[in-house]
């Protein structure tokens, strides 16, 4: 039940929802997702604490910079239906595919100019 509850709370908010939405292309550092949404870096990294607390996502640290991504075919059972729920749900609404043309672009652009330019690093 507390994993339950902790999906719930997650997804319980649109900007987080479209966060994990935006993991369905893949890793993304969190100044990409930073650039995506144009949120102040404590306000995407709280979302980034409550998604990850409910193991909606994982993260790894690479010199300066944290990834995250979504789970694996090997994560609990409610986090897979979840995202299968999610996806299915979500994928084709406006919101995800304006965010989808948007991390394009965003995914064309270094690392470390996107760093730069929202002075992170």
């Amino acid at each position: 039940m507390k994993t339950f509850m902790a999906i719930t709370k997650a997804l319980s908010d649109p900007n987080r929802v479209r966060i994990f939405l935006a993991l369905r292309s893949g890793e993304l550092c969190v100044c990409q997702i930073t650039e995506l949404f144009r949120f102040a870096p404590s306000t995407i990294s709280k979302h980034l604490s409550v998604l990850h607390h409910a193991g909606l996502i994982l993260s790894r640290k690479s010199e300066r910079w944290v990834y995250y991504r979504l789970p694996d075919k090997h994560a609990a059972v409610v986090v897979r239906e979840a995202l299968d729920w999610v996806h299915k749900s979500l994928a084709k609404t406006k919101e995800a595919t304006a965010d989808g043309k948007q991390l394009k672009r965003i995914l064309k652009t270094d690392l470390a100019v996107i760093c730069r330019r929202q002075k992170c690093c």
